[in-house]
Order: C-alpha cells, then structure tokens, then sequence
C-alpha cells in the first residue's frame, strides 16, 4: 500500500483522519537504543494543530509508546505509537463522496476502492498522518547525535516572501524565538512577522497560499548513499514527496542551476584538516550530494508544498449525481498553509532516511550499543 519507508528502520504509518487513532509502527531500532519522551513531546508539539492563525484543530496528540521500550531503551522490537483523534468533526464532509474536492484525492480514491473509503478528513491520505512519521524520526534521533549528524528543517518561505538561509540563520547570534517564530517554525526574527501578516491576509481573503520549507543536513562524512537509485538525493525524494502537499525538491542550487554554467555551478576540491573538503563548505553553498553520495559538506535542501486545496470560498467541481459542475465551500479547520506544520515533518524524514542509508553503508552501527551492554553483563 506504500505506507512504509526505509529497509533498515522501517516506518509503517497507519490511521485515517477521523478515525480512532494515527500511529506509526516502527521496526529496526535497536536494543538500547535511547528513546528520549521528552524530544518526542518537543517534535510533536512542532507540528500540532490548534495554532492561532492555522488549523484550529485541536487534537491533544498524546502519543503512547505501546511496545518496543522498557525503562526508557528500546528492546529491538518493533515500536507501536498512536495517539487518539480526540477533535474529529465529520460533518464538516457531508457533502462527500457526491461532491469531490478540487485539489484533493477524493475521485482518485473513490475509483481505486470502488467506493470502499473513508472520505472524512481524506481518510488515510490526510496529512495528520504525519504525526506517525514525526513521532518516528524521534527515535532515530540519538543514534544521529552519537555520530553527530544533525537534521534542520525551518519554514523559509510564504508566497513571496522568503527568510534567509538556514545555514546563515543557524551561524547568527540571535535572539531567543519569539512567539510568533515558533508558532510558524520560522527561524528569521525578521522575516516571520512579515510571513505571519500575509497568512493572515490570506485567511482573510478566505484563500490559501504555497509554502517552501528548507532543510539542512551536516555532519555527513563523504560517500554516505549509493550511485543511481539508492543515492542520497533519490532516497531523500522519495521520501520527501510523499509528504501531502509536496510539489517540488531541490538540492544545493536546485532549479536555478539549469540557466548556470558549468564553470559557475561546479565546487572545486581542496584540501582540509582531515581529509579533502569542497570549497564554501564553510558558507553552506558548497554542494552536498554528487553522484548520489554525500560530499562531507553540509546539504541543503528546498521541498515546496502547494496551497491547501481545502477552501471556504466557493469553487466549482463536479457533482456526481447530477453529472453536473456546481458550486462548493469546503468547511472544516484547514491550514491555510502547508510550510509551518511540515517543516518538522520534514525534519523527520530526514532523519530517517539517513539514518537507514548510514546503517546500509556501514557508516552506523547502533546494534554496538546493545552488544556493550551484553558484554558488560556477561562480565559481571
């Protein structure tokens, strides 16, 4: 069904949007492995509905670890996570299946299931599955930082107006966030007011507008990913797209590379404290992929999501019954952007994603942790 990610920590999403629960079984962690609650309550609150100015859904997202962990240490068994829908409101999706949204999946599911569906919400293609996938990445965190590889992920732009970059943003000393920049998961004290004034101009007008959220990847060493379709760049794609509302990545200087020349685009090679580095590694303009491969410099990476096609203005689409095109007001709580509650999605595929490709490549060997721990009781 598509509804997993990675070979080695494998991610299995499940739950519809007004269901009973959304959750994420996660296989592959290995025993002794860290699982921080605290971190897990911290990403989820990053994503979570209810904030002023966005989906006024307010879903309490108390996710319960229901087996795999004891005493804080995962056991090597798989990870069972749900949390409860608790803020559900069906009626806001009387009108289907006989009107189907513009913009959403509601014809293509009908067709596919023969009518067989959960329309509510989007039933399991609803984006508030992506608390599995966040509440997932939580758990591979550790196994990050012992290696000391690290995802970012921030919103970065709004319609037209975009913050600085990441990696510039992350090298300033700046202040603490303010409310405004944590409710949009925006990093820029400057920029995040202005994104914040058009949001609202744009609930106003009873429309929605697109978003990009950047991530940053560091610490990687050179040569992390395979060549062709397992590389860096593809595995991050893969995932990345399947984030609802995803329409586009790019990687280093994305799009703008193909008016570039090649003597402008290309980073050159020189020498390091260590071993050979790319030149403006330092700066994050340096590319951190080539071939498929991590090139040891830090990877950045735009993902643009499109306007939320649920709207409260009146639209046009077909209505089943009559084979006639008539007017439609979606109702609901819906976002009126995607980028402030996908960027810690974002984040978490990231995570994911190269933590399954460094345990592919041999670059993480978490099962060493647990082996200690046997050592050490074999010896008392």
């Amino acid at each position: 069904m598509g509804m997993d990610l990675g070979e080695n920590i494998k991610v299995t999403i499940f739950g519809e949007s007004h269901g009973k629960c959304v959750g994420a079984l996660v296989e592959g962690i290995p025993p002794g492995t860290k699982i921080d609650r605290k971190a897990l309550i911290d990403d989820l609150d990053r994503r979570k509905p209810g904030r002023r100015g966005l989906s006024s859904r307010a879903e309490i997202d108390d996710c319960e670890i229901l087996s795999g962990v004891y005493d804080g240490k995962a056991t090597g068994w798989p990870i069972l996570m749900i949390a409860m829908n608790s803020d559900a409101r069906s009626r806001d999706y009387d009108f289907l299946p006989d009107h189907p949204r513009p913009g959403h999946a509601d014809m293509g599911e009908a067709i596919w299931s023969k009518g067989f569906y959960d329309p509510r919400g989007g039933g399991s293609h609803s984006a508030r599955l992506t608390l599995g996938i966040v509440a997932a990445g939580s758990q591979v965190r550790s196994i990050l930082d012992e290696v000391g590889w690290s995802c970012d992920a921030h919103l970065h732009k709004v319609g037209e107006i975009s913050a600085r970059p990441l990696f510039q943003l992350r090298k300033m000393k700046l202040q603490e966030e303010d409310p405004t920049m944590k409710r949009l998961n925006c990093r820029d004290p400057d920029m995040a007011p202005m994104m914040d004034d058009l949001i609202k101009k744009i609930r106003r007008d009873r429309d929605s507008i697109g978003s990009v959220v950047e991530l940053i990847i560091e610490g990687l060493p050179i040569g992390l990913g395979d060549p062709w379709f397992d590389g860096i760049e593809p595995s991050l794609a893969r995932g990345l797209m399947a984030i609802p509302g995803a329409r586009a990545i790019e990687f280093a200087s994305g799009v703008k590379s193909s008016s570039m020349r090649g003597s402008e685009n290309n980073d050159m090679w020189v020498p390091g404290p260590d071993s050979p580095i790319l030149d403006k590694s330092e700066d994050g303009k340096a590319d951190g992929a080539l071939g498929g491969r991590s090139t040891g410099a830090p990877l950045r990476v735009l993902v643009h999501f499109k306007p939320p096609s649920s709207l409260p203005r009146e639209q046009f689409t077909l209505h089943l019954p009559s084979n006639e095109t008539r007017s439609l007001k979606v109702g609901g709580r819906h976002d009126p952007v995607i980028g402030p509650r996908a960027a810690p999605v974002v984040q978490a595929v990231a995570m994911l994603v190269i933590c399954d490709l460094g345990i592919s490549g041999g670059f993480l060997n978490p099962k060493s942790a647990s082996l200690d721990t046997a050592e050490t009781l074999v010896e008392d």
